[in-house]
């Protein structure tokens, strides 16, 4: 949807909708890709999981977790349209790694674990507002393995203007 298209990604908690959202308050095209391109699948080779395997395994948020991915198809498609001077595509994969050569820049937001804890604290009715949930939050960030190697790092303790203006200057 862009000639230009930006990944902003980052762990549950550490703003990628609120950063999402301002980027659309301000004017720039953006895909909440939690919302538009997320489905439960196999990370290695992109296929949708069977309805039942899902409903056995729904409850359990590491399977949840492990299995949330975007369609590629759908992000390759949106990538092909050249629309917009820019698109910015905010959320998180586990199949980042099939689509990270589709960006021309990959953004990371990082918040410590105070922060974090501050945010999930203020959920309800979405990922991270149960116990077991924010337990395997708190364990990713811990270990922060789903960093990509090129990744630009944002503070996104900032206040949310200024993250998000961070990142408009990283794009030129």
């Amino acid at each position: 949807m862009g000639i230009r298209n930006y990944l902003v990604e980052g762990g549950s908690g550490t703003g990628k909708t609120s950063v999402a959202t301002e980027l659309e308050r301000r004017g720039h095209h953006t895909v909440h890709g939690d919302r538009v391109l997320a489905c439960q699948g196999d990370p290695e080779t992109g296929a949708r999981l069977d309805p039942g395997l899902i409903a056995a395994h729904g409850s359990d948020p590491a399977f949840v977790h492990d299995h949330h991915i975007w369609d590629v198809a759908r992000v390759e498609a949106l990538v092909a349209d050249r629309t917009h001077a820019a698109t910015f595509f905010c959320g998180g994969a586990r199949n980042t790694g099939r689509l990270i050569h589709l960006f021309d820049a990959v953004f990371v937001l990082e918040i410590d674990r105070a922060t974090l804890e501050r945010r999930l604290e203020g959920r309800a009715n979405e990922w991270g507002s149960e116990p077991a949930e924010r337990a395997l939050i708190f364990h990713h960030h811990e270990r922060r393995e789903s960093r990509p190697e090129a990744a630009i790092p944002i503070d996104a303790t900032a206040p949310l203007t200024a993250v998000v203006d961070e990142i408009l200057r990283r794009c030129g």
